[in-house]
């Protein structure tokens, strides 16, 4: 480097046996004013252009800088889609945790119910009784009624009326006849009343069936047919018995 004698400094480069200078202050002797560094897109700060070494290795790693973006944001949102289904996942199996609960709650809340109005039944039935006979009078008429609508609240309801159709799923059939005033098999007398809780059959209610039919055979028909058929059911029974003996 060589300082020439008007002040000025510069590097003094040997370019193909010529010498090349390349002046590098900072401020311009002629105007005085701070000269712009050279930025990365190529363009001086004066907006005069760069050399074009500097502009072409700022566009070459341009391009570069943007793919290494797009990945991370591709991978960043891969990582956020994964977690979000984990989550909705997560938040499914709880819904149905909790509806699994739930249900096990009342289904065990119901059964706790029911066993202990089943306990309750046979007192029912004597005031059932007591009340047909005239007796369920005074306090004892109210203790009972207390009773009834407290069974009422918690979902227990009496069922069974004559007249019903017979529904075996419901009854239980302790007598069976045939009749000519019933078009299918009915409950024409209730023996004793049902209960249910819910959809939940408690007792089902004893009582007798009639079929539609012809008139029902009459005490001395039937004692005849018996001694037609013999002890065993079989035709001739009785005849045999006789010869035998």
């Amino acid at each position: 480097m060589t300082q020439p004698d008007d002040g000025r400094r510069y590097d003094e480069e040997v370019d193909e046996g010529r010498p090349v200078v390349r002046d590098k202050r900072r401020i311009d002797p002629v105007t005085g004013k701070l000269r712009q560094p050279v930025d990365a897109t190529g363009t001086s700060g004066a907006g005069k252009p760069a050399p074009e070494g500097a502009a072409a290795e700022a566009t070459a790693a341009e391009p570069t800088a943007e793919g290494l973006a797009s990945e991370e944001i591709a991978r960043l949102q891969k990582l956020v889609d994964e977690r979000t289904g984990d989550l909705q996942r997560l938040q499914a199996e709880y819904v149905n945790y909790r509806r699994r609960v739930d249900r096990d709650r009342a289904v065990a809340a119901e059964l706790a119910t029911g066993k202990a109005v089943t306990e309750l039944l046979p007192v029912l039935d004597d005031i059932d009784r007591a009340d047909q006979h005239g007796e369920l009078v005074g306090g004892f008429k109210a203790v009972a009624d207390s009773l009834v609508r407290a069974l009422e609240r918690l979902g227990v309801e009496r069922y069974g009326q004559p007249g019903d159709p017979f529904d075996p799923a419901i009854h239980e059939a302790l007598m069976h006849q045939h009749s000519p005033d019933v078009d299918g098999p009915t409950a024409t007398m209730v023996l004793q009343p049902g209960y249910k809780l819910g959809e939940r059959i408690l007792r089902a209610a004893r009582v007798a069936v009639s079929e539609p039919g012809g008139e029902p055979a009459t005490p001395t028909e039937r004692n005849t047919a018996a001694d037609e058929t013999g002890p065993s059911g079989e035709p001739g029974d009785a005849e045999t018995g006789a010869d035998g003996a």
